[in-house]
């Protein structure tokens, strides 16, 4: 049975599927036949969970709440039971009624917390997350969206039967740090991706090693950009090849930093007052030089064995 539209403060759900446009240029028939599934697991976790869906985007749905429980609810109910990769974004405030349609600011939040997240990916403004308890919530911190004047705290929904690793948030700001963006597409190497990633969350230091050009940097930086959500000071390149003499490595990561040394101290002595443990990740392109116990990381080339 369909909800009532609510009316007053109001909790939305914006989602999108990722990637639809290929898709549907790949084979059209079978994107119409998952779309339609698609549409059919939507419309019955809403209104499962009281909610109002009042909008059809084409490879989407609006669905409008009375808690932000019930849209939490919904998200995952529909994650758990969807085909296609479908991202999702919960924002709730202030909401005007009109003719079965809604209007406000909230709806712009909304559609730009859902635009930050990746397929299978269930994202809360901080306005929505703030009314919440018992929900299983990862803090990826405060993001500026695309047309929003304000950065907007933002939540990841983790709950059993949905994936929890995804790759950095679609924002204007991929957080601290000093990654750049890629200057090309990461393609393949997803095995060893993936288990560098984890070699990454299980110890403090991980080294890669091999012959030059086998590709060491670009994998480091490629897995930094993914996990870069994960580190609330950001993640950190140092490129250290030049530096021909140990003694120079803690002014050449310092001048990275930011860091000024002071009266009395050196550079070594100064730093980890400076940045709080494992709360930054640092990643070196050196792998003989190891310039402090915060994670200077790469991950051993299979050509080569673990030391």
């Amino acid at each position: 049975m369909t909800a009532a539209a609510p009316s007053g403060v109001v909790t939305f759900l914006f989602t999108d599927v990722e990637g639809s446009t290929r898709r549907w240029e790949n084979d059209a028939e079978v994107m119409r036949a998952a779309l339609a599934a698609h549409d059919e697991v939507l419309r019955s976790a809403i209104e499962t969970h009281g909610g109002f869906l009042f909008k059809h985007t084409g490879d989407g749905v609006c669905a409008a709440f009375a808690s932000p429980m019930g849209a939490v609810d919904a998200a995952v109910a529909a994650q758990r039971a969807l085909q296609l990769p479908v991202r999702m974004g919960i924002a709730t405030g202030e909401a005007e009624l009109r003719e079965g349609d809604y209007f406000g600011a909230v709806l712009n939040r909304a559609a730009r917390v859902m635009a930050a997240g990746h397929g299978g990916q269930v994202l809360l403004a901080e306005s929505a997350a703030g009314l919440l308890s018992g929900v299983d919530l990862v803090d990826l911190g405060p993001r500026r969206l695309r047309d929003l004047p304000t950065p907007v705290g933002l939540f990841q929904v983790r709950a059993p039967g949905l994936r929890t690793d995804f790759p950095a948030l679609r924002a204007l700001d991929a957080g601290l740090g000093n990654l750049r963006p890629a200057p090309t597409s990461f393609i393949g190497r997803e095995s060893e991706v993936a288990e560098l990633q984890a070699a990454v969350k299980a110890h403090r230091l991980v080294t890669l090693t091999g012959v030059g050009g086998v590709g060491k940097t670009r994998l480091a930086l490629e897995v930094a950009a993914r996990l870069a959500d994960e580190f609330p000071d950001g993640v950190w390149f140092f490129e250290l090849a030049a530096v021909t003499d140990p003694a120079a490595v803690p002014d050449a990561v310092a001048a990275v930093l930011g860091i000024i040394q002071q009266p009395g101290k050196s550079v070594a002595k100064v730093w980890p007052l400076r940045w709080r443990a494992g709360s930054d990740c640092w990643c070196s392109t050196t792998a003989s030089t190891c310039v402090t116990p915060r994670p200077i990381w790469s991950r051993p080339s299979s050509r080569n064995r673990r030391r």
